[in-house]
């Protein structure tokens, strides 16, 4: 059973979710994985499926992660796809985890940015309660 630290981390983690869809019009959802694809948390109500966002979140992370390593230019941070109709925003969160966004067409990407790069600092002091959490069982 999950202790009140850990049931009010991820209810922390909810609310940033539900924050970033607020400030930035045009997010779709978000998505939180590890870094080897496996789904923590979301907020889709409809379209894709969560793990398979989280599974591409870790694959964008993985590409990101060795061409950072072979240009020299330090550690994974950040990686967008801009396709057709949308957006899919990887943002590291710490080393283990990562929140994957989904936006529509008229999602402002710079908003975006700007908005995720402070939620993923806020998710960093979510995930340690988290790890704690589970280095006691």
């Amino acid at each position: 059973m999950a202790d009140t630290s850990e049931e009010e981390a991820y209810g922390a983690a909810y609310a940033e979710m539900a924050s970033l869809k607020q400030a930035v019009s045009g997010v779709v959802g978000s998505v939180i994985a590890g870094v080897d694809g496996l789904l923590l948390l979301h907020d889709l109500n409809s379209g894709p499926e969560p793990h398979d966002i989280a599974a591409l979140a870790a694959a964008t992370f993985g590409l990101g992660r060795q061409t950072g390593l072979a240009l020299r230019q330090g550690p994974f941070r950040e990686s967008t796809v801009r396709s057709h109709r949308g957006y899919f925003s990887v943002y590291a969160v710490g080393d283990a985890a990562l929140l994957a966004v989904l936006g529509g067409e008229g999602l402002n990407i710079a908003r975006l940015h700007l908005e995720a790069r402070q939620v993923t600092a806020r998710l960093i002091t979510m995930l340690d309660v988290h790890v704690a959490a589970q280095a006691r069982l």
